[in-house]
């Protein structure tokens, strides 16, 4: 299997080559360190970061205007990713070093002793100052999400038009939404806070989210979630780095990736049974079917809500993966949590 976190050197080669030469002639701005992932399995943990060059954001709010969260859009948006910069990782008696790609991307598979697995409870991080490169911070620390063991049940979920209103079937009203709102203001589908909640037992069991949506929405994901009290888990977003020039490109193209993603936690977890929750709009309820062929006996149930008129065909082709009454096509929350509290164990 090629996993997700393979590095994609085949992205805009003038970019690349453009960062070098910030870089090697002292021009980047201050540069700043974002951690995504720290998540891990009992005997693993994965981490995955970037370097970007430091952008200053204010907090969202509900008072928040459509001209002050576009300006937000644009600050976020508007830095470059570093590529060839050094990260030093230190982990109980470790330490380790990174090179980010040329999306500015960095990820790692870090193993551990029997004695260490229980002891390490933090990852340390650091841009290894250079040349061209100054830092905003030191040391960044961050708590390993550890998952030892299987739960009842774990939820790997889509985001756009499944958590959260994107319209992103038409270009134009998933743009405005993008640059117009904040993770105060951008709407959740009602019932998804209850629904969540339900299926995780309140925030007991895991939950993944996978989404095409790139990095720089990886703050305001999350944030959207705790405002709107829907249970935080791992985000695992799309690599390919968008900037202002193809910021309407932001959650669509090849959707193969989240795929990968999914793959990766499957196997990242072996043992471990999900329910997937995902939308008509794209192409996640093939990725979905895809995922039942290589996992058998793994998936528990699948939820598709319906953004358009229902295609009978890719419905009958995910229902045959399934016992009746373990996939189910919904047009609002309100039923998949109905549909939940009748045929699953919760």
């Amino acid at each position: 299997m090629k996993h997700f976190f393979v590095f994609r050197w085949f992205s805009s080669p003038f970019r690349y080559a453009f960062a070098k030469l910030k870089k090697k002639l002292g021009k980047l701005d201050r540069l700043k360190l974002e951690i995504f992932l720290v998540i891990g399995n009992g005997r693993k943990v994965f981490v995955k970061g970037r370097v970007v060059e430091a952008y200053r954001q204010s907090r969202p709010s509900d008072k928040k205007t459509a001209l002050q969260n576009l300006l937000a859009t644009l600050r976020r948006y508007a830095g470059s990713s570093v590529p060839d910069a050094t990260i030093l990782l230190a982990y109980g008696s470790h330490q380790a070093e990174l090179i980010t790609d040329s999306e500015g991307l960095f990820e790692k598979m870090l193993r551990f002793s029997d004695a260490e697995r229980q002891a390490v409870q933090k990852i340390r991080f650091s841009l290894v100052p250079e040349q061209g490169l100054v830092p905003e911070t030191g040391w960044v620390e961050r708590s390993v999400h550890w998952i030892r063991k299987p739960y009842p049940r774990a939820v790997i979920s889509d985001i756009d038009d499944t958590v959260i209103i994107s319209k992103a079937t038409n270009i134009g009203e998933k743009l405005w939404l993008s640059v117009s709102k904040n993770a105060y203001t951008r709407r959740p589908f009602p019932g998804v806070s209850e629904f969540y909640q339900l299926l995780t037992a309140n925030g007991e069991y895991p939950v993944f989210y996978v989404s095409s949506s790139d990095w720089n929405l990886f703050d305001l994901i999350r944030d959207f979630l705790s405002y709107r009290n829907i249970p935080l888990g791992p985000i695992l977003l799309k690599d390919g780095h968008i900037n202002l020039k193809n910021i309407w490109k932001s959650g669509g193209g090849n959707h193969a990736h989240k795929l990968e993603k999914i793959q990766f936690l499957m196997e990242f977890f072996p043992e471990q049974r999900v329910l997937l929750i995902g939308d008509s709009g794209q192409h996640d309820p093939e990725l979905y079917a895809e995922i039942i062929r290589r996992f058998p006996d793994r998936v528990e149930a699948v939820y598709i809500r319906k953004v358009r008129q229902g295609d009978a065909a890719r419905e009958h082709n995910l229902n045959q993966l399934l016992p009746p009454n373990k996939v189910a096509w919904v047009k609002t929350t309100r039923e998949a949590l109905l549909h939940a509290q009748k045929h699953l164990v919760v």
